[in-house]
């Protein structure tokens, strides 16, 4: 079933739930207002007899037969029935003979408790009537069979189920239209995406002015294209840089080894030859290690061990592994306003993966600080922890801060200086998918800092 079809049942649906409803209530009302009508006929016809009766010096019963009879109501099978409080009878007039209403005690009680008692019998409508301010007051039913009522009643039903049938076939002849125009720029979407591949992401889907969903949806999808494009340029990209660097280790490699197999050479000059290619080989399992360690971190954090860590001791790790990496760089750690209570340090995340986002970001740190040195400092925050890395290098130019966190980007001298320019990018995944951010100010020839904002477990 399409969805133009179910739209359109739906709102037909709907329409005929209140059209029934309307439909209901107008029958409801005119049904109740004939009950209304036929109640106030016969309670003033039982008036009517109630006072004839009463005067009895003027007026006996054949009489008051006589003027039943040639009154003109309109009401078929009419009938009036007078008995006095006991349940006697005191006179009885009906048009079709043996007609009659019963009246038994408990309706007799009923009437001289109430005084006025409507009540259905044998098919007719009778009002029971008593005065009651009067002791001697006589018991009236005055009965009939609304013709015309029911009559009116039933065609304005006919009129009401044939309003309601074409309603409802017009709502859903309406609806089906509506819902075509409705649908409309939802086929000129879908047919516009339909022709948008990996190798045609320029093509955008044309925005309207208009603040309804099919503009919002446009720009949403719109949107969606522009990170889809920017994702396959950076996946493009990565791929390129990737292979340009293991490609120039494995040139390095075949070329030294064909040289050296060119002609007959000495220990020495093989020494060298296998010395040289342990280093591209080292320098290729670098990479490869940092590429693993990337592909980890562009996944998602289901897929870590996730424990409950101490920030503090992540980076008391610090100095240890950058005296080992490099013997003249140096970490200053500075831990001061931290509480003493440790759960107040817990952190949930992966405790190695961290380890290496902050140490990637401290060794660029050191390595371009003219004193070698990187400054850490550990803060916590309302919402959780702050660790500011500070050096006195170079600095970053204002127009690469944008850029300094994509894969093998590397600023201004840097290429100069050993990396892969992946330290950065795998920083900063690392630290988003922890749920924290990274963020930097430098200034040229002064130095940088860069700032890591982590949530803490309470």
């Amino acid at each position: 079933m399409g969805v133009r079809f179910r739209i359109t049942l739906l709102f037909t649906l709907l329409v005929i739930l209140i059209w029934g409803i309307a439909c209901a209530a107008v029958y409801y009302i005119s049904y109740n207002s004939r009950v209304a009508t036929i109640k106030t006929r016969l309670t003033n016809r039982a008036i009517t007899t109630a006072n004839l009766i009463n005067q009895s010096e003027i007026f006996d019963q054949e009489l008051i037969s006589r003027i039943d009879s040639s009154t003109t109501l309109a009401l078929k099978r009419k009938s009036v029935q007078v008995y006095n409080r006991q349940g006697k009878s005191l006179y009885h007039y009906s048009e079709l003979p043996a007609d009659t209403i019963g009246l038994d005690n408990a309706m007799l009680n009923r009437i001289l408790e109430k005084g006025t008692v409507y009540f259905m019998q044998n098919g007719k409508e009778v009002i029971g009537y008593h005065r009651l301010s009067g002791q001697n007051s006589p018991v009236i039913l005055c009965a009939a069979f609304d013709e015309d009522g029911y009559a009116g009643l039933q065609k304005l039903g006919e009129i009401i189920l044939i309003c309601f049938i074409s309603g409802a076939l017009l709502t859903f002849a309406g609806g089906y239209i509506f819902t075509a125009r409705l649908l409309k720029p939802v086929g000129h979407i879908a047919s516009e995406v339909k022709n948008i591949s990996a190798y045609s992401l320029e093509r955008r889907i044309k925005e309207t002015d208009g603040r309804d969903e099919w503009s919002f949806l446009a720009r949403t999808l719109n949107e969606l294209l522009d990170r889809l494009k920017d994702s396959f340029e950076t996946q493009r990209r990565f791929i390129s840089n990737a292979s340009h660097e293991l490609s120039t280790p494995l040139t390095s490699i075949s070329s030294q080894l064909e040289v050296s197999l060119q002609r007959q050479r000495t220990e020495a000059d093989y020494r060298y030859t296998m010395q040289n290619v342990l280093q591209d080989v080292r320098h290729m399992n670098n990479l490869v290690q940092t590429l693993l360690k990337f592909a980890t971190a562009s996944g998602n954090a289901g897929g870590l061990d996730i424990d409950l860590v101490r920030i503090d001791e992540i980076l008391m790790r610090l100095p240890g592994a950058i005296d080992e990496q490099q013997k003249d760089e140096r970490v200053i750690l500075d831990f001061s306003g931290l509480p003493e209570d440790q759960h107040e340090l817990l952190i949930l995340g992966n405790e190695e993966l961290l380890f290496t986002a902050i140490r990637n970001i401290v060794a660029n740190a050191c390595k371009y600080s003219t004193d070698h040195e990187a400054r850490v400092s550990l803060k916590l925050t309302n919402t959780g922890f702050s660790i500011d890395i500070a050096d006195k290098g170079i600095g970053i130019a204002s127009g690469e801060l944008d850029h300094i966190f994509q894969p093998f980007y590397r600023a201004g001298d840097s290429p100069a200086i050993g990396g892969f320019g992946l330290g950065l990018s795998l920083a900063l995944r690392i630290i988003r998918l922890h749920k924290g951010d990274i963020s930097v100010e430098s200034v040229e020839g002064q130095g940088s800092v860069f700032s890591i904002t982590l949530p803490a477990v309470r």
